[in-house]
């Protein structure tokens, strides 16, 4: 099955040059049926990655751009009234699709933020009296915008809490941004051809659950999450007052799921303390809330993340 994985990167670097960390995941959200936060300057290639791995998947994708004056019904959909029928109709909105990129998100108000991230968690639609069960797989990348600029609302920490991995997109290096303008200016653009079927989707998560993880390593992994919320016991008195609430049991559910994807996707059958190292930060970024001191500083969560990855004992 590792070799569907290739194949679904082949295709995708058709279009995206570089941006491996992203691929990788998206790819760990969507087999470990969670959502991904991106945040990153425009012009990284967020919409075309997305775009080109559900080309690649085979699955529908749909686009929303937030906007301060977006309202929950431009998401989600609305009961039309039909004066011909004398009846009302329904018309689904973005959310009906497997791959949504819900565009800087922290441009919306919080009743269009707290209804699209309601939808992530129940997998689900009520539309006036009709419930619509979302068609799996339903997969949501919400990008913001690191520039501070007026409009922006931001995401409150109990919603940043249901998206399972938040990634910080870089710009490319010189050599990638070489080979992307030759490409555009060129137009020297393959086609993308859909790789994986819909049993092929089940057996790859199958898979990826049959992953083997020593008792040992999970222990490592609660240890990693509890020193985010008693560093005093872990010798990290230094950033004890830096850190306002630690990581939440979401970080420990995900943190389980996530972890198996990332071996498997380095060709592996079993998790090692480098593969949690490796994906620690894009799960707990954005799960740990920082006090006004360490604001105040400019302390970072990737900061405290880093110490805590020194302080706890590897197994």
């Amino acid at each position: 099955m590792l070799s569907k994985i290739q194949e679904i990167k082949k295709e995708v670097s058709k279009v995206v040059v570089g941006q491996e960390k992203m691929i990788d995941g998206l790819l760990i959200a969507l087999l470990c049926d969670g959502h991904i936060l991106i945040e990153g300057v425009p012009g990284l290639a967020k919409t075309t990655t997305v775009n080109a791995l559900a080309k690649s998947l085979g699955l529908n994708f749909k686009r929303a751009q937030f906007t301060p004056d977006l309202l929950p019904s431009d998401i989600l959909g609305a009961e039309i009234y039909d004066p011909q029928n004398n009846s009302f109709k329904i018309k689904k909105g973005p959310i009906f699709t497997n791959l949504l990129l819900a565009d800087e998100i922290n441009r919306s108000p919080a009743k269009v933020q707290s209804a699209l991230l309601e939808v992530m968690q129940e997998k689900q639609v009520t539309l006036g009296d009709t419930t619509f069960k979302l068609e799996p797989p339903f997969f949501v990348m919400a990008t913001q915008n690191p520039v501070e600029q007026e409009g922006v609302y931001q995401l409150p920490e109990a919603q940043l809490d249901r998206f399972m991995l938040k990634l910080i997109v870089d710009y490319n290096t010189k050599t990638e941004e070489l080979e992307i303008a030759r490409r555009i200016s060129s137009g020297k653009f393959e086609e993308i051809h859909p790789v994986l079927t819909h049993d092929d989707l089940i057996a790859l998560k199958k898979a990826i659950k049959e992953v083997h993880v020593d008792s040992e390593v999970e222990e490592y992994m609660i240890e990693l999450v509890n020193a985010t919320r008693n560093p005093a016991q872990y010798g990290l008195e230094s950033i004890k007052d830096y850190i306002q609430f630690g990581a939440s049991p979401r970080v420990s559910i995900d943190m389980f799921k996530a972890v198996k994807a990332m071996a498997f996707l380095r060709g592996k059958d079993f998790v090692t303390p480098v593969d949690v190292a490796y994906i620690a930060k894009e799960l707990m970024r954005h799960r740990i809330v920082l006090s006004y001191e360490a604001e105040a500083e400019g302390i970072t969560t990737d900061a405290i993340i880093q110490k805590v990855l020194e302080a706890v004992q590897i197994p």
